[in-house]
């Protein structure tokens, strides 16, 4: 076989994929109809912060897969750490046992994570985790004299996941209707979107970030606080385009979580593990969590993993006499997983990842605002590498698209645009119209070029058909 037949082989099975894929996937979040007379999307391989299709061509992977490839793709290291493990311990489970590689990662785990956060309970998905700690939270308050605690408050639009207690935590109504009934306790807050914020706190991020806070203090209060037992925030909201928060915000809600007993819970499925240059985005905006949930980062995607990290307070009532946490995943934990987290977070530490981004971080946010000078965009907004691109009709006013509006330039003409133009990203109404752009920790201006010249050209041709 020639060199050029070697290249090639990996794409020769286009059609054999399409086949397959339009007679048995069933794909996640996504309209099958859009395939009827379309090919499905096939990405067969990656390398670095790239990605590439059945037809071998390339794409800038702008969103790390789904927020989750943060050293990139192709690292031979992790995968032969999980090909080593596999061949020693391919699994066991953590329910009444424990194995070397998950006993290292908590301890890893727990001395990366910020205050007395020392007990890692695993999952393997970021629902998971954010479903495990409500039940802890619920049973914690029960062991400990107050039954009555079961509600959670979290932020409007915010996204928490899709198992049905992950479900009734997020707050995006479009998306939770189908499933109705969920689970009871699940009470919405504004978000911390300065650029819609109301009239009366929008010329002040300090002035908002008090007001958006005590909204929480405000709904324990109208729920009353022996009902309410915690509330979820990300670090920076990712649904609606990446909501930093505003000067002070955290500092209040943890004052106004102590003040009624309430547990802080800090969702970091996304913003763990470098993507705003820490390894936990509490750490970046000072405050301490009693729970953090993580997935997606830690292993960078290699294999499926996820977990809370606890703190010692919320263990104490399970130590001793016979409280059991009611509550177990089979491939938690799993031997292949954590020994790839474990290379993971080794390249983090070999290759300064988190230096990488907080180093790059002004040049990604500037590169992005050159984007300003465009009539369709709106507002750039977010931290570290986690940006979203607000889109608007009327860039004086903040007039927003309707519905119709918005179906017809995000998924008619600017999802497949975008790609078609070798950027992977995402162009979300779920909210208002956003693009939102997380890359590969691994990146710098070269890919930060790359990801203006696409959205510029895109952008520009996306307002010629308004």
């Amino acid at each position: 076989m020639t060199a050029e037949q070697t290249q090639a082989a990996p794409f020769q099975k286009a059609a054999p994929f399409q086949e397959g894929a339009k007679r048995n996937m069933w794909l996640h979040f996504t309209r099958m109809s859009a395939y009827s007379d379309a090919d499905v999307p096939v990405i067969v391989r990656g390398s670095g912060p790239y990605v590439y299709d059945q037809h071998g061509k390339r794409y800038l992977d702008g969103l790390s897969g789904l927020f989750v490839s943060q050293v990139g793709h192709g690292r031979t290291e992790i995968a032969e750490a999980g090909a080593r493990q596999a061949s020693e311990l391919a699994y066991f489970p953590l329910w009444s046992y424990a194995h070397p590689r998950a006993i290292d990662l908590a301890e890893r785990l727990a001395g990366l994570a910020p205050g007395d956060l020392n007990r890692v309970f695993f999952t393997t998905s970021g629902s998971e985790a954010v479903e495990s700690a409500w039940k802890l939270a619920k049973q914690y308050f029960k062991l400990t004299g107050q039954p009555g605690r079961y509600k959670v408050i979290s932020r409007d639009i915010a996204y928490h996941g899709t198992s049905m207690g992950a479900l009734a935590i997020t707050g995006l109504a479009d998306i939770k209707h189908p499933f109705e009934p969920l689970p009871p306790g699940g009470v919405r807050v504004p978000n911390t979107n300065f650029y819609r914020a109301p009239s009366f706190v929008a010329s002040s991020q300090e002035e908002f970030g008090r007001w958006a806070a005590d909204e929480i203090e405000r709904a324990i209060l109208r729920e009353g606080p022996e009902s309410v037992a915690a509330v979820y925030l990300e670090p920076v909201q990712n649904s609606g385009g990446c909501f930093p928060p505003p000067p002070g915000y955290f500092s209040r809600v943890r004052d106004i979580c102590d003040r009624y007993g309430v547990l802080l819970v800090s969702d970091e499925v996304i913003c763990a593990f470098g993507r705003l240059g820490h390894y936990f985005g509490s750490a970046r905006y000072g405050y301490q969590p009693d729970i953090i949930t993580f997935a997606k980062g830690v292993t960078s995607g290699y294999a499926p993993l996820g977990g809370m990290i606890c703190s010692d307070a919320l263990m104490e009532p399970f130590s001793a006499g016979t409280a059991t946490f009611l509550h177990g995943v089979t491939f938690a934990g799993h031997p292949v997983s954590c020994a790839m987290a474990l290379a993971n977070l080794d390249v983090f530490e070999s290759e300064d990842l988190l230096g990488n981004v907080r180093a790059h971080e002004g040049a990604f946010r500037a590169t992005l605002e050159k984007l300003h000078d465009l009539p369709i965009v709106g507002d750039v907004r977010g931290a570290g590498y986690f940006y979203g691109i607000e889109l608007v009709k009327d860039k004086a006013s903040r007039e927003t698209f309707s519905d119709d509006e918005s179906e017809r330039l995000l998924r008619g003409f600017l999802s497949q645009a975008l790609f078609d133009a070798g950027l992977v990203c995402r162009a979300d109404d779920r909210g208002d119209p956003v693009i939102q752009l997380s890359p590969p920790l691994i990146c710098g201006q070269e890919q930060f070029d790359e990801i203006e010249r696409v959205l510029r050209d895109v952008l520009t041709e996306a307002w010629k058909r308004i």
